[in-house]
């Protein structure tokens, strides 16, 4: 064997060698992949993923755009922010264990969102989520009580959805139970954070006296020397809307004055009221 012959063996044999190392890195590096466990315990709750069906039922009731923020409560193995990129949404994902931070990261990179899912080793109740516009969670309904004064201060409109679990007496706005590609836990609950409306709103001919269960409203209307009681009162966000003395009212909150449109048998028409104190 000449020299250039030899010469061409060796780097022949160098390259093969290579490869084959690089070939067993990966197949350990594959081996070695973080693989999370149904049931493994959390900070605050076991590990149990949100079947795609459910997630994709979840955003589809909340309505997720490309101009929403999405912030997932304990985000797991990434699949609701992914979903949310999917859709152009901005996401981010909340998660307490880092090797879960690192797979979802790696989830998202397969996706090919990797560059727009975001992900953060924290903890929720230590994290700041008031800039969403949608929030996500499968957590448990002590965990969600907990929540739930941050969840009411967010701004109004604002869509929560949670994988089967309540936050006690406040009823959610829409619950749908998910039965194909799910076994379990296949219930998404949705809330919109109401306006805050308790009190009472300067008419100007009159006043309304509102008292506010969470969505859910009543009182009075007082218009001239005539007082009638508020019946099928809801907010849905910033938007209101009741009935009182045979008169159908709908509107909008927009900090201290409230506007809309009214409908009786004797036509229609508009109102303004302001609230007043503090």
């Amino acid at each position: 064997m000449n020299a250039t012959r030899l010469l061409r063996w060796s780097l022949a044999a160098v390259c093969a060698s290579v490869i084959a190392a690089g070939v067993v890195a990966d197949a350990q590096q594959a081996s070695q992949q973080y693989q999370p466990q149904v049931g493994q315990p959390g900070k605050d709750v076991v590990w149990v993923p949100t079947a795609q069906t459910l997630v994709d039922k979840m955003l589809d009731m909340a309505k997720v755009t490309p101009q929403d923020y999405l912030i997932d409560l304990g985000s797991g193995d990434g699949r609701t922010v992914i979903t949310a990129v999917k859709r152009g949404a901005r996401a981010l994902g909340i998660e307490y264990n880092p090797d879960m931070v690192e797979l979802s990261k790696a989830n998202a990179a397969k996706e090919g969102v990797g560059s727009k899912a975001t992900f953060l080793k924290a903890d929720l109740f230590e994290t700041d989520f008031s800039e969403a516009t949608v929030v996500t969670m499968f957590l448990l309904p002590d965990i969600n009580l907990k929540l739930r004064p941050r969840m009411l201060n967010l701004k109004p409109g604002t869509r929560i959805v949670s994988n089967s679990f309540r936050m006690e007496d406040w009823t959610p706005d829409e619950e749908v139970r998910v039965t194909d590609g799910c076994e379990t836990w296949c219930t998404a609950l949705l809330w919109i954070v109401p306006a805050q409306v308790q009190g009472t709103w300067q008419l100007a001919n009159g006043a309304i006296s509102l008292t506010q269960s969470f969505q859910m409203i009543s009182g009075n209307l007082q218009s001239g020397t005539t007082t009638e009681a508020i019946a099928e009162g809801r907010l849905r966000g910033a938007d209101i809307s009741f009935t009182a003395g045979g008169v159908s009212y709908s509107g909008h909150v927009n900090g201290r004055g409230l506007e809309g449109t009214f409908s009786s048998a004797a036509g229609t028409g508009s109102w303004k009221a302001t609230r007043q104190g503090k």
